[in-house]
């Protein structure tokens, strides 16, 4: 009956959007894609002209009946809200904890220590509506941005601030984003008031990138409201130039990411919308039009499903300082309505242009291959991208994005709403991706937490990516009830065995992966310079972590600070990067975004096992230029200039 009425509507659609949609049908759980599905289209539609007078006769039954069938048909434990999978039963540790909040072991391997209050960044607290979260706009959270900005060669910390309606009618102090310079002694301090980058708006997502290519890191902010373009000064202070630029936008702006797309050797900006948001007339839950804004029988903040969404943009850099919006022209502009929470332009197919990847709560994913020729084609259902295994849209935060196979493939992971496994993706080649949360071993254990930040990094420098995620729920009502879930959670970090599957890093009490934190942004990167990936996570009302990487392994390692020539974007964004060492051929590809609302570090770090010389590396610029380097040592990152070569290696210090 459902395949059925499934088919039926076909003969409503385009032949381009029944290729789309078949694509995700898997009727007797067979995935049609490619040549597949254009096979299959014709016995579809077909099938369908047999089928209609079903969907007819169902169109005849009175509405109540309808509506009455429809709630006998569901399956989904939200009602208003997140697409998620069916209820599942609690999942408690030996304490009778919640798993979320528990499930700690008193040793094990030490991976991260907190050291947020230690390194300075405690003081700050992120700040977004009110402590009841009544309304979708006080639940989401927001970003991280790891940024060189005085090009001392150590990161320093971009902190997004939420706000609240009181701020943002001016009755209280707007709370202000953080810029925290690194000091290199394993401190930090804020100066974002004197750098002039507080924001003072309701903030969500930021990316990284050097749009005027002059050399060095600007930032852009994604807010409830106009959104702000940080151009960096050269000495320490930033001018938003947002208004100039043309790229304020001005409702609900999230995941941000930044990438040549038309190979100018320009940035352009992509940001992806939310939902479309009226202060004025917020969706209350058991109100008259929002009477069915609930969880497992709960009543919550209403969203996003039942809500409109608001729209994606793609700003084309015109290399004067201004941005020209070619969302609609380019094909990405998301004329449905999805609820997009991140993004990242990469090369997925590796044919050296950068796609483009949105990842959108309770809505289908899109995936759009760069043709070209300034356009992108949606292949996001028939890629396998769009929807899980199961052919069902997932409430996608972020995404992270790896190649922890070691094959020369991206391959790409969401973390999802709770009472879902979190998806990964692999990439089979052919832009074709399967599924394989399960077969890898980390589905079941996602199920309870409600994923946001998340990302591929070689955490042991193995030479293997590990993966990583910050959890924490939307709805505070959690903590009452017996699902097994709570509104805090801890991080979970699973380690990469050697691209088979992967196994679940035990939390050791009192360590960094024990913290139990209401987690939104993170950002990786090695803010030491000590050769280990560090995390920063922005928590919901909270101070920040800075979850320093204490592991006592002596792998080997090197990374890179590449910087782009004439005809790539300065910054290199885009670039990719091959490194041969210990056997093994490892990818790291140079872009802004994916993690939830946030941008990590963009230099290219490889761990390298035991090795203690790497006999390969190959550069794939932006500008399509391919270059190759023997880099001197290892334990060092190296500065490489498209066409000149490895021109410096800074040590840094080790505080």
């Amino acid at each position: 009956m459902l395949l059925a009425a499934k088919f039926a509507r076909y003969t409503l659609l385009n032949p381009s959007q029944v290729f789309r949609e078949l694509s995700s049908e898997r009727p007797g759980e067979l995935m049609f894609r490619g040549k597949d599905v254009r096979q299959f289209v014709v016995g579809a539609i077909s099938l369908a002209a047999i089928c209609v007078f079903t969907a007819a006769a169902v169109a005849q039954l009175p509405l109540e009946t309808q509506d009455r069938k429809q709630q006998e048909g569901a399956q989904s434990p939200a009602a208003g809200g997140s697409s998620t999978g069916g209820a599942h039963a609690a999942v408690l540790d030996a304490e009778k904890r919640p798993i979320t909040a528990g499930g700690f072991v008193k040793t094990g391997p030490i991976i991260f220590q907190d050291i947020a209050a230690k390194a300075g960044l405690a003081g700050w607290k992120h700040e977004m509506g009110t402590p009841e979260k009544n309304y979708i706009l006080d639940t989401i959270g927001s970003g991280v941005g790891l940024i060189d900005y005085d090009n001392d060669g150590w990161l320093d910390i971009y902190m997004v601030n939420g706000s609240t309606d009181d701020a943002m009618s001016g009755k209280k102090p707007a709370p202000h984003a953080a810029l925290f310079h690194n000091n290199h002694d394993g401190t930090f301090t804020d100066v974002a008031a004197k750098a002039g980058v507080q924001n003072d708006r309701w903030g969500f997502g930021v990316a990284i990138g050097d749009y005027d290519n002059d050399g060095w890191p600007d930032i852009y902010v994604s807010n409830f409201g106009k959104n702000r373009l940080y151009h960096n000064n050269h000495d320490g202070t930033f001018t938003d130039v947002a208004e100039k630029a043309g790229v304020t936008l001005g409702n609900w702006s999230t995941g941000v990411t930044w990438g040549d797309y038309d190979g100018d050797g320009r940035l352009d900006l992509f940001v992806a919308g939310y939902v479309h948001y009226d202060l004025s007339a917020q969706p209350e839950s058991g109100g008259k039009a929002f009477n069915f804004c609930e969880f497992r029988g709960e009543r919550v903040m209403c969203g996003p499903r039942g809500l409109k969404g608001e729209s994606d943009h793609l700003f084309h850099n015109n290399g004067d300082g201004t941005f020209t919006d070619v969302s609609v022209k380019a094909g990405v502009a998301d004329t449905a309505g999805y609820y997009g929470l991140a993004a990242a332009f990469v090369d997925i197919n590796n044919d050296g242009r950068p796609d483009l990847l949105v990842a959108d709560d309770s809505t289908p994913n899109y995936l759009y291959l760069n043709k070209g020729d300034g356009t992108f084609e949606d292949v996001s259902y028939i890629s396998g991208y769009a929807l899980n295994k199961d052919g069902r849209e997932t409430a996608s935060m972020g995404i992270a994005i790896g190649d922890y196979r070691n094959n020369g493939l991206l391959d790409l992971y969401h973390t999802t709403f709770s009472d879902d496994y979190k998806p990964l993706y692999r990439n089979d080649g052919d832009t074709n991706f399967t599924d394989i949360s399960y077969e890898a071993n980390i589905a079941e254990i996602t199920i309870p937490f409600l994923g946001w930040g998340t990302a591929f990094f070689d955490y042991d420098n193995d030479g293997w990516k590990d993966l990583f995620t910050v959890n924490g729920h939307v709805y505070p009502a959690v903590d009452r009830t017996a699902w097994g879930t709570t509104w805090a959670q801890r991080p979970l970090m699973f380690h990469n065995i050697k691209g088979t599957k992967f196994e679940v890093v035990p939390a050791v009490e009192g360590t960094g992966l024990a913290e139990v934190m209401p987690s939104r942004g993170m950002a990786y990167g090695d803010l030491f310079n000590d050769g280990k990936v560090d995390a920063v996570v922005n928590n919901m009302d909270s101070a920040p972590a800075l979850l320093r990487n204490v592991t006592e392994e002596q792998n080997h390692w090197i990374g890179f600070k590449l910087v782009g020539g004439a005809k790539s974007p300065r910054d290199a964004i885009g670039a990719t990067v091959y490194l041969t060492a210990n056997g093994m051929r490892q990818r790291e590809d140079v872009y802004s975004g994916g993690s939830f609302a946030s941008s990590s570090d963009p230099r290219p770090h490889f761990g390298i096992g035991s090795a203690t010389s790497v006999e390969k590396v190959e550069i794939h610029w932006p500008s399509g230029a391919k270059e190759e380097v023997v880099p001197s040592g290892v334990d060092r990152i190296f500065t490489v200039v498209e066409g000149k070569g490895i021109q410096s290696a800074p040590a840094g210090k080790k505080p």
